[in-house]
């Protein structure tokens, strides 16, 4: 069909349904309620008549011959088969034709391979939308986003369906997909320093599992449930930054690339995809940029970065931010929680700690000065933060940071266990599975890295191969 013909049944469908929907309201005084009709009959019309010019041209290419072959096999022309496809603009069907081959054991739509539909009810630019959109949201909420605002309405099993099939893509080719979009990749500019960070988000799940927080005081109607428990997703961030600018105290951050994944045991495939991130960015860094590992003081992540050959190029730092939380602690020991005096204490000492050489050394000095004149139950208290101080001294050396223009917060990564987990996996009610939720992780953190279309051209690359 040539393109005057598409115009024309495009035209025609519009004017049609232009009448049925807007002829009577068209002729009535100008009103909100009329202007409200008259702007939903235009867009059903628009909507029809662009599915009628797609449905031309998809029909026109269809191949009608009487035998095709496909992979050295006969197929033969078997009659006429309509499909109805979710289309950008709404439902269509389409007639294409149906071949069979002589075994009657296989059918083939040349018009549905051509097109990259086989085994698809929605098109790929819907597919995107509807994965896209529940990386942000739960289904529920996505299905009434798409009736409010856009042309197709998918059901919200659907949109869960898409994300579970592009999962079982991408978790089989993660390994080359993320390899080629970090190719495409290149640094930005001015690039001063690399951090690398990691933390842990805790997600309700599906499983058992021992329960956390403290024991119910007194008899409830309604109990835990036995299959749920909280277990520890993982995020991790590589950042890089730049120069420290004017009247600032912190460095600029240039780019943030995300890694994350459901709680599994040890971390292990978190682990490797994150090794494989920072890997990339070093590989592509010149030798004499500052790298740090910078992270809270949980036990288990500098264990695990003692252990990795690839962060003995790092510097280590305990994030300041957790630091003075423990100071914070130390002053409520000293001087009671809430007191005058814990508070001016607690800003001299986060100065002493951010600004000079031996912070550590002023800070523990104090501790133990006034640890003196303490009771028992306060001396256990303050011992616990000086110990934390003690132990971790040679990953605090913040006033050397901030001299070479690095970064001494763990920012990037504490604000991703939110967005990228928290703000999405733990509304009231959720429960998750492993599958399902890094169904929905997978394609938030490629969102949050600013790799979302790289992904989805490569994935619909894949797709189509798969």
């Amino acid at each position: 069909m040539c393109f005057d013909s598409m115009v024309v049944a495009g035209m025609s469908v519009f004017k049609q349904k232009l009448e049925e929907l807007c002829r009577v309201e068209s002729e009535q005084s100008l009103s909100p309620e009329i202007a409200h009709v008259l702007t939903l009959g235009i867009t059903k019309a628009a909507a029809a008549a662009a599915r009628a010019v797609f449905k031309a041209f998809l029909e026109s290419k269809d191949v009608r011959s009487t035998e095709v072959v496909v992979d050295g096999e006969t197929f033969r022309l078997k009659g006429l088969s309509d499909k109805t496809f979710l289309t950008f603009w709404g439902q269509e069907a389409v007639t294409r034709a149906l071949y069979q081959n002589a075994k009657d054991t296989r059918t083939f739509f040349p018009l549905d391979t051509a097109w990259g539909m086989e085994n698809h009810f929605m098109v790929a630019e819907v597919r995107e939308s509807c994965t896209f959109a529940h990386a942000q949201m739960p289904s529920e909420e996505a299905q009434t986003l798409f009736e409010k605002c856009a042309l197709f309405h998918p059901h919200r099993t659907q949109i869960k369906r898409l994300s579970l099939d592009m999962e079982l893509v991408i978790d089989a080719h993660r390994a080359e997909l993320d390899e080629r979009i970090r190719a495409q990749e290149e640094l930005p500019p001015a690039v001063c320093a690399l951090a690398v960070s990691m933390d842990g988000a805790n997600v309700l799940m599906r499983e058992p599992g021992a329960k956390r927080g403290r024991p119910a005081e007194r008899p409830m109607e309604m109990r835990q449930s036995e299959d749920t428990a909280y277990r520890n997703a993982m995020v991790g961030t590589v950042t890089l930054y730049g120069a420290v600018p004017e009247n600032e105290k912190t460095p600029e951050r240039l780019s943030t690339r995300y890694v994350a994944r459901m709680p599994e045991e040890n971390a292990v495939r978190f682990k490797l995809q994150f090794e494989a991130e920072v890997a990339a960015v070093v590989q592509k860094l010149p030798p004499e940029i500052p790298k740090v590992f910078l992270c809270d003081a949980a036990r288990s992540i500098w264990k695990y970065r003692g252990a990795s050959p690839l962060f003995g190029a790092f510097e280590p730092l305990v994030d300041c931010c957790h630091a003075l939380e423990h100071l914070s602690l130390a002053a409520e020991a000293l001087f009671g929680k809430g007191t005058k005096q814990a508070r001016l204490w607690f800003e001299h000492y986060t100065a002493m700690l951010i600004e000079k050489e031996d912070g550590v050394r002023r800070v523990l000095r104090s501790m133990d000065y006034y640890g003196t004149k303490l009771c028992a139950s306060q001396r256990q208290a303050l011992n616990h933060q000086r110990t934390f101080f003690a132990n971790n001294a040679r990953m605090m050396t913040y006033a050397q940071f901030r001299r070479r223009g690095l970064p001494i917060g763990s920012g990037p990564v504490e604000a991703a266990c939110k967005t990228i987990i928290k703000q999405r996996f733990c509304r009231s009610g959720m429960r998750w599975t492993a599958k399902g939720g890094q169904a929905v992780l997978d394609p938030r953190t490629y969102i949050k890295s600013g790799r979302w279309e790289s992904m989805w051209k490569l994935y619909s690359q894949l797709e189509n191969v798969a």
